[in-house]
């Protein structure tokens, strides 16, 4: 079974930056797509990013493309999301997923197969 445990929310004025960590265990992290969603409250979940089972390759949402990026490690079984430049729009719940099929760099939250417990993020104008 495979655990995700996210870390590095928090609160941090409009502007300011944050790195978020997803520590991936008890599977082979270097055969999953990974990646980030957020969940504001009374909205759906929705997804950020998206990094392949290499890192070669990634893909934004446009709500926060050129802001965040997310990139991995699989030597340490992480993945990371750097978020610059946040907005008070930004604010949710982050939670990391990791996809084990044959998607590219999926985007439905459907398609994922183990999901992280989320991380707080809170942006103060």
């Amino acid at each position: 079974q495979v655990q995700l445990v996210e870390s590095g929310g928090g609160l941090v004025l409009a502007g300011g930056s944050l790195r978020l960590s997803c520590a991936a265990s008890g599977g082979t992290f270097p055969t999953y797509g990974m990646g980030w969603f957020r969940q504001a409250p009374a909205k759906e979940r929705e997804f950020v990013a998206a990094i392949s089972r290499t890192g070669a390759n990634t893909y934004y949402a446009e709500a926060v493309k050129g802001r965040f990026t997310i990139s991995r490690d699989n030597a340490k079984n992480t993945v990371y999301l750097q978020m610059n430049s946040l907005k008070p729009e930004d604010t949710a719940v982050y939670y990391c997923a990791a996809d084990r099929g044959p998607t590219y760099l999926a985007t439905a939250p459907g398609v994922y197969d183990y999901w992280g417990q989320g991380t707080q993020v809170t942006v103060s104008s």
